[in-house]
């Protein structure tokens, strides 16, 4: 490893920030940095003037509008977050395990609800169970919103790594609270399009879906897929979801109102449809269709959104978590998610990494996804 270089490249970084100081650094790196992650974490900290640094590996790497996919190398994102009360945490899987009530994780971090506006959260997903963790983190903290991901190794080896300040973690997490003037949005754009109408669940049990407005779920799913247009039925073909709604009480539902879902299959003999998820009698759900050009366009609708809605606040940068399946696997093209941000939120610093799976909100709670891309946004609060 290159010491004098990698020095003189964070300086440099430091440097060409435009700010009195750093708030937060972000670190992503490739597997090939694995024996040389302390030493880089060292480095980087003393030369970049970073007070807290966090961060996790990935083969697949985001700087500004590229994405570097599976070429190895090393991101680094630092950020001036003016009034921020940052505090970096960290967590295992023994945590998780009895992790009980709403004042477990206040207590353990000694992070109390009202004083954090947001986290970042980067997890190793082979020694953690991500789902358990965030069903007690969103009781803990609920409606702060989260972003992050799964950290992404070199396969097949089980073995990821998580970062906190100059420490080396191969289990659990680390989680980021943002606190103070600085508040954390974003977009989570899940790739996907609605077809058809919405519908109310009427017969459900556990994952399976028996009724939707009373009639056979298969039933109602083989209609919505005949109503398509022969092209838009070949799309499709092998290419159906499940939009649950979080909030039954919007007059309109529209991109980013669902929680997509995978149909896992269904059984035009008795009706059945079987979901990746645990549905309820009354929810309203809607049918999906994922592909490039849908993900493309879902990504595009939603970061316009988010543009119109911050109009006239203070973005300080952005970080964007990306599912290993999109990037050139998806689009056919490079650097698709990264320039589409850039171009909604340009200049802006934005880093970021491929993951395992994606962590944002829907609605008031957070969720673990996949084939989506999470983008969280420092803004002024």
């Amino acid at each position: 490893m290159d010491e004098a270089g990698l020095s003189a490249w964070a300086r440099r970084l430091r440097q060409r920030l435009d700010a009195p100081e750093v708030s937060l650094g972000l670190v992503f790196m490739s597997p090939k940095f694995f024996p040389h992650a302390e030493q880089v974490l060292e480095i980087l900290r003393v030369h970049a003037c970073i007070p807290l640094l966090a961060g996790c590996s990935g083969p697949s790497l985001v700087a500004n509008a590229e994405e570097i996919e599976s070429a190895g190398g090393l991101v680094l994102s630092l950020y001036y977050l003016p009034k921020a009360k940052l505090k970096g945490i960290r967590f295992t899987q023994d945590q998780v395990a009895t992790a009980e009530g709403p004042h477990f994780w206040p207590v353990e971090t000694g992070v109390a609800p009202a004083d954090v506006n947001g986290w970042l959260t980067f997890i190793d997903p082979f020694h953690l169970d991500a789902e358990s963790w965030l069903r007690s983190w969103n009781q803990c903290f609920p409606g702060q919103p989260i972003y992050g991901g799964l950290a992404s190794g070199q396969f097949p080896e089980p073995l990821t790594q998580v970062y906190l300040q100059g420490e080396v973690f191969e289990d659990g997490g680390v989680a980021v609270a943002i606190g103070g003037e600085v508040a954390l949005t974003g977009v989570v754009a899940q790739g996907c399009t609605p077809i058809g109408e919405t519908w109310t669940l009427t017969r459900v049990e556990h994952n399976l879906i028996k009724n939707i407005a009373n009639r056979p779920a298969y039933t109602v799913l083989a209609e919505t897929v005949q109503q398509l247009t022969p092209e838009e039925q070949l799309k499709a073909k092998d290419n159906l979801y499940i939009g649950l709604a979080m909030n039954e009480y919007l007059e309109e539902f529209h991109r980013g109102d669902f929680l997509v879902r995978n149909l896992i299959g269904g059984d035009p003999n008795s009706g059945v449809i079987a979901v990746g998820a645990l549905p309820r009698a009354g929810q309203t759900i809607q049918f999906q269709r994922r592909d490039a050009e849908t993900a493309s366009e879902d990504m595009d609708q939603l970061l316009t959104a988010a543009q119109e809605k911050l109009a006239g606040t203070t973005v300080y940068g952005g970080c964007l978590f990306c599912c290993n399946g999109r990037g050139k696997n998806l689009f056919g093209r490079p650097s698709h998610d990264a320039a589409l941000v850039l171009e909604h939120f340009g200049p802006l610093g934005l880093g970021g990494f491929f993951c395992n799976g994606e962590i944002g909100p829907v609605g008031t709670r957070n969720y673990l996804h996949g084939h989506t891309a999470s983008l969280a946004l420092f803004v002024k609060k």
